[in-house]
């Protein structure tokens, strides 16, 4: 098997639908080929509808949400592919994208993950996908504006990595968890996504893990896909659904330092940059109240 290709569905039918049209008109490898679906609970009728239009996709029902990182864990214990792509459900591809990308890690044996362009509808790439790990200098450049102000600055700009030329191909620390093209061999050693984020942050702290384990991350811009966003996240149009969503993108900064920057950092930093996140979420919550 070439390439399993895991998506999760989590009340988004419609958007999911699209994004199987796209995997199944894109270009195949030359290998085999799989899809599985993760419906995590959706209980939107999202399952039967795909086994009836995309008879060929491998179905799995969760018995309840099991998170961003749950649901993809599941799909991946299924996969047999040596390539695994991480798919959002909101998300299209180019007619060459696997086919781009297979030959692209066949062509890199010491990248462990890649990621393509990804374009938000705006034409834009989608910042998080081409990302720094948050160190405190990086999130304060980003929280505090500075980032904005710089956006080429090496020393500014950090958490988006905004110095480096997006017309070729280069390392970064880690894409966006909507397009994650994974070596079977570093997810084996680097470990399935970390529980513990629900929601946010699985994406980068696995890309860490795979980095500490020796192997390259890079972005390379030899095909694009489209991520709609919108649908759900900070930009949904529930206001409880964007307050719950801010207080899961905060906890998994926590979770993150603490599992990765704890023992880097003496204590006064330490407590000043829980501080801080504590201080930004805050008026992230104020803003979404009011708005």
């Amino acid at each position: 098997m070439d390439l399993s290709v895991i998506i999760v569905n989590y009340k988004t039918r419609a958007l999911t639908l699209k994004t199987l049209a796209s995997v199944f008109a894109a270009k195949k490898p030359l290998g085999k080929f799989e899809v599985i679906l993760v419906d995590n609970h959706s209980q939107d009728g999202t399952p039967k509808l795909v086994r009836k239009k995309f008879p060929l996709v491998k179905v799995v029902v969760t018995e309840k949400n099991l998170g961003f990182a749950g649901g993809n864990n599941l799909g991946l214990r299924y996969a047999k592919g040596r390539y695994q792509l991480l798919l959002n459900s909101d998300t299209l591809l180019q007619k060459d994208t696997l086919v781009k990308m297979v030959n692209f890690m066949d062509q890199h044996p010491k990248v462990g993950l890649s990621t393509c362009k990804v374009i938000l509808k705006s034409g834009k790439i989608d910042p998080a996908s081409h990302r720094g790990f948050p160190t405190p200098w990086a999130a304060f450049t980003y929280y505090f504006g500075l980032e904005k102000l710089f956006p080429r600055s090496r020393f500014f700009s950090q958490y988006h990595q905004g110095w480096k030329d997006l017309s070729v191909t280069h390392e970064i620390d880690s894409p966006v968890g909507a397009f994650f093209f994974l070596k079977r061999e570093a997810l084996n050693q680097a470990g399935l996504l970390d529980e513990a984020f629900f929601m946010y942050g699985e994406d980068l702290d696995l890309a860490f893990r795979i980095k500490q384990a020796g192997w390259q991350i890079v972005f390379t811009p030899i095909t694009k896909i489209t991520h709609l966003k919108g649908a759900s996240g900070l930009a949904a149009p529930a206001k409880k659904q964007r307050l719950v969503t801010n207080k899961n993108f905060f906890e998994a900064m926590k979770i993150f330092y603490r599992k990765h920057y704890n023992k880097r950092y003496i204590f006064p930093l330490r407590w000043l940059i829980f501080l801080g996140i504590y201080l930004v979420e805050k008026v992230k919550h104020l803003k979404i109240v009011l708005s």
